[in-house]
């Protein structure tokens, strides 16, 4: 057992570049954690880097690809915590108006990256380290619209328990948030943000909805403690109480 700390931990993190991910990259690296991000983005990663301290390092990765995948976690070393939170816009469609293929694709990132991911990047993680993945409460709470969205989360939540046992005794957990204002909903328009946040958040108990740096604080708590695994930690304001 280490101690509950991210001190002196490496951290790597896919996704890493906006919203929750970069979050989560800040927030380590304000404990002390030596961060390095991931993403298919140069650009998008040198301008993450300049919002982490000294010490946190990028690399270019396309999370489509297993075989950049594989190659990526071959030459990276030993580490501490993995962290997924990639993922690409999130889409909202009815059913009958989704194209199979389009919707085939969408798992690409958001599953079979992860899966990726846990298979080639698990066998690195040192003892008593961990990894947290990224789902969201669509599974258990969906609406219209999010036959796709809530299939991904299932089968998220399903893989991490799965992943809990197959791995042990590497702990292996997900974080589930609500709505959080983050780049993936930049398929929306800023109008239908805007309406889209009120909404949501005049509805929930605690008024608003999320920040990104609300839901890092989640991936921080799965990192450090020592002995849950398994486990879904669902962060969404109250959404599923009302």
């Amino acid at each position: 057992m280490t101690a509950h700390t991210l001190a002196g931990k490496r951290v790597i993190i896919l996704g890493g570049t906006s919203g929750i991910g970069l979050a989560t990259a800040q927030a380590a690296a304000a404990e002390g954690a030596q961060v390095v991000i991931v993403s298919s983005n140069r650009h998008r990663i040198a301008q993450a880097l300049q919002l982490l301290p000294a010490g946190c390092s990028g690399h270019a990765v396309d999370l489509s690809k297993e075989e950049e995948i594989k190659a990526y976690f071959g030459q990276e070393g030993a580490f501490d915590h993995l962290v997924y939170t990639a993922g690409e816009n999130i889409r909202i469609g009815r059913l009958s108006d989704t194209d199979l293929e389009r919707a085939r694709e969408y798992f690409n990132i958001r599953y079979w990256g992860a899966v990726a991911a846990v298979k080639y990047g698990s066998p690195h993680i040192r003892l008593g380290g961990s990894v947290t993945l990224t789902c969201g409460i669509a599974s258990i709470r969906p609406g219209a619209g999010w036959s796709l969205g809530a299939s991904i989360c299932g089968a998220m939540d399903a893989f991490c328990r799965a992943m809990a046992v197959e791995l042990a005794p590497l702990r292996v957990n997900i974080v589930s948030p609500g709505v959080v204002k983050t780049n993936l909903w930049n398929s929306f328009s800023e109008e239908e943000r805007t309406a889209l946040y009120e909404s949501v958040g005049s509805g929930l108990p605690v008024q608003r909805v999320g920040e990104a740096a609300d839901i890092a604080q989640s991936y921080l708590y799965l990192m450090k403690q020592q002995f849950g695994t398994g486990q879904t930690l669902v962060v969404d304001g109250g959404a599923v109480l009302v």
